[in-house]
């Protein structure tokens, strides 16, 4: 048995006499038995350990048995071997110790991996310590075990801030924590989980967790957390999240700007042709002298309203302008708002009357003075009540109230009419925009005026605002004022000339005498010059101010030529001739058919052509030019009939 053991089994005496030694000892050590036998012990231990030998014997000496007595010892090539010695004495027949019995076990393998395991363990311990991200360890409970340095820096405490305590104090999201630690417990591994951890000055640091658990017979031993901060990249991505949406919302506002500067482009062209058609037909008729002295009073009539129009909508743009560019100046003086609600009343009572709105006025005569322009505020008065008559419907009321509120003068303008949507109430004061900006629309304007009255007013120190419960509830506009103490009224109109000149007439078309023409126009000067211009060369003319009426008398009176407006409300001039075509011929599918319109852009004309009218021609015309336009197409007609 002694023999064939792995391990070295050696006898010797107490002066250290080597008395056996076994084939392990020669395995281990290189000695043979020949060798060994009769040499001292002491050939087996370096010269570091020869220290070791004394201590063994005088154990040895009381009786004391050693037990994996871990040391070194010499081979017989001169290299060293770890060994875990056990020795026990040997006793002679009386019982005293004659020697001692050695059982030397190589352990070097199992140093050499004790050693590898400490070198990995440092290694690790190195990598933990050191890592550029947060690492840490919690317990089953939830309490950390182990953090590193950068895990410490990044939230700012020191290790025993935060070794100890339960990780859930350190989230700031509790329900986040609760669903990793549940995960984890069940065995999950998670990856890139985002997370938000609160630092020692309070302050939030974003992060992604990746964090498995280490178990052990199926116990949980610790959970092995890596903590990557991302706060940086987050701040990144809501900054470039900030200036996309930025890009965004200037584009959408560049898009919006030039959608209503191209409805604002349209409206103006409309707003400036419409009244130029009544002034230009008008005043050619009366040049050529052809007029009945009651027709012709009607034609001054209509030129004089439509160069008002027209001057108060270049009023307005050059206002604006003005206002855009900073140049409007006011000659502020001490006025009373009455004397200035009075004039602009004035102005606004004929409009007011014909459609049979009531205008009641409530102003108390000591709601002043302001310091402010007469011309300008009777400005924003007036577009106040102009807008209140224009939207109110026929038999309303407009009711203008002036009272002292604290130290302001403060002006109130309501009516029952078209009231505002609460969509575009917070732009009703914006320049170019209107409620409704379509082609159908039932009221003119270009959406000018209310940011007129809004500039004026913040010009004098004052406010203005709109209110509407909405649409078919009417509107009130507020207009505040800083009152002054000085009192001073103050008033003056100015009226301006323009001269006429004078044309030879044309003769009239000879395809134009007989000939039965629908003109179909909102405005009722357009319809009555239009009316004028054929009538005056011998046509049968009829008039409409609506696309459904036209319609009508489409079916009833069968006429040779349709002149037709293009924008105008409820039925616009390409739904009526789509219907007009939609009809067969011998109700008068096929009749000559011309968009006379403000509408004047190339796609415009385009479009009126594609719908179904055989000509377009632009506001303002010439009545000569109208009548060749609709004599040429009744010849083609007539051929072609």
């Amino acid at each position: 048995v002694i023999e064939s053991a792995d391990d070295a089994i050696i006898s010797k005496t107490l002066d250290g006499v080597i008395t056996s030694w076994n084939s392990g000892a020669e395995r281990i050590f290189g000695y043979t038995a020949d060798e060994a036998i009769g040499q001292p012990v002491t050939m087996l231990i370096p010269a570091d350990h020869l220290d070791e030998e004394p201590s063994i014997i005088a154990r040895l000496r009381r009786g004391e048995r050693i037990e994996h007595y871990e040391t070194v010892r010499v081979r017989k090539d001169g290299s060293l071997v770890d060994i875990s010695l056990t020795v026990s004495p040997i006793n002679g027949p009386d019982g005293s110790v004659i020697g001692a019995s050695k059982i030397a076990r190589d352990i070097t393998d199992r140093r050499r991996a004790e050693e590898a395991l400490r070198r990995s363990e440092r290694e690790l311990s190195d990598f933990f310590e050191n890592a550029v991200v947060g690492l840490h360890w919690v317990g089953p409970d939830g309490t950390i075990l182990r953090a590193n340095r950068a895990e410490l820096e990044m939230l700012g405490y020191t290790r025993e801030e935060y070794l100890g305590h339960h990780i859930a104090e350190f989230h700031a999201d509790q329900e986040g924590i609760s669903d990793i630690l549940r995960r984890l417990q069940v065995g999950e591994v998670l990856h890139e989980y985002e997370s938000r951890l609160r630092c020692k000055d309070g302050s939030i640091r974003h992060v992604l967790i990746d964090s498995s658990v280490l178990w052990e017979g199926g116990e949980f031993v610790h959970t092995r957390c890596f903590t990557r901060d991302i706060t940086d990249k987050k701040r990144a991505e809501a900054e470039r999240d900030r200036l996309l949406e930025n890009e965004r919302r200037a584009r959408r506002e560049a898009e919006e700007a030039s959608r209503l500067k191209d409805e604002f482009l349209a409206t103006v062209s409309h707003e400036l042709r419409t009244p130029l058609t009544a002034i230009i037909g008008w005043a050619r008729m009366l040049r050529d002298g052809n007029l009945d002295e009651e027709t012709a009073a009607r034609a001054l009539g209509a030129i004089d309203r439509n160069a008002k129009s027209q001057a108060q909508l270049i009023e307005d743009l050059l206002d604006i302008s003005r206002i855009v560019s900073g140049k409007m100046h006011l000659d502020v003086r001490p006025l009373e708002p009455s004397a200035v609600i009075n004039s602009a009343v004035e102005a606004v009572k004929p409009a007011a009357q014909a459609k049979g709105i009531r205008l009641q006025i409530v102003v108390d005569p000591n709601a002043g003075p302001v310091a402010g322009d007469f011309e300008r505020l009777q400005q924003v008065v007036w577009n106040l009540l102009s807008n209140a008559v224009k939207f109110t419907p026929a038999g309303g009321r407009v009711r203008v109230s002036l009272e002292r509120a604290d130290s302001h003068a403060e002006l109130m303008v309501t009516d029952n009419g078209q009231g505002i949507s609460a969509d575009f109430l917070p732009h009703v004061f914006d320049r170019f925009r209107q409620a409704d900006s379509s082609i159908t629309r039932a009221f003119g304007g270009m959406g000018v005026g209310l940011a007129v009255v809004k500039s004026i007013v913040e010009m004098h120190g004052g406010t203005v605002r709109a209110s509407s419960e909405g649409e078919g509830k009417g509107a009130s506009f507020t207009v505040s004022l800083p009152l002054t103490s000085e009192r001073h009224a103050a008033g003056r109109a100015e009226t301006k000339n323009e001269p006429s000149s004078s044309k030879h007439p044309r003769p009239c078309p000879p395809e134009l005498d007989g000939l039965k023409i629908l003109v179909v126009d909102d405005e009722p000067d357009t319809c009555e010059v239009v009316r004028a211009t054929f009538e005056h060369c011998g046509s049968k003319v009829k008039t409409s101010t609506s696309a459904a009426g036209a319609l009508a008398l489409v079916g009833e009176w069968q006429p040779d030529v349709l002149v037709a407006d293009i924008s105008m409300p409820e039925m616009d001039g390409y739904e009526l001739i789509r219907r007009v075509r939609a009809q067969g011929a011998q109700a008068g599918g096929r009749m000559p058919a011309v968009a006379l319109t403000a509408m004047a852009r190339i796609e415009d004309r385009v479009k009126a052509l594609s719908e179904g009218y055989q000509m377009h021609v632009a506001k303002p015309v010439e009545p000569e030019e109208l009548r060749a336009v609709v004599a040429g197409l009744a010849g083609v007609a007539i051929k072609g009939a």
